[in-house]
């Protein structure tokens, strides 16, 4: 990323967080945007986690957000309804800034098919 896309990005993140925050009382940072989104795709709303599961929350929402640039598949639901994700491309290396990057990439876009679904 060049230097306009990553300000780019940057004002979209900041656009995502003030508008969760006006939904949620205050703005979210990634680990909690990445428990929200698993939840969302978990399917069974607002509920009391273990601290295993939550960590697999974010697991799935990790790889739901991987899978939009082909990183992962959605092999199907267990018989608990938890989704289940192979690794189909391996991510090439990156460094904690593009880390970050790429999942704040991910997340904005997710928010955005989410707001075009409704």
């Amino acid at each position: 990323m060049d230097t306009k896309d990553i300000a780019l990005l940057k004002a979209k993140w900041e656009q995502l967080g003030k508008r969760l925050a006006d939904q949620f009382g205050e703005e979210p940072d990634v680990q909690a945007l990445l428990f929200l989104i698993g939840v969302q795709e978990l399917g069974r709303g607002p509920a009391t986690y273990t601290k295993d599961e939550k960590q697999d929350l974010m697991h799935i929402a990790v790889c739901k957000l991987l899978s939009q640039y082909g990183y992962y598949k959605l092999d199907g639901l267990d018989e608990e309804g938890w989704p289940h994700w192979s690794l189909i491309n391996k991510l090439p290396p990156l460094t904690l800034k593009e880390q970050d990057l790429l999942l704040k990439q991910a997340i904005i876009a997710y928010f955005d098919e989410e707001v075009d679904k409704q």
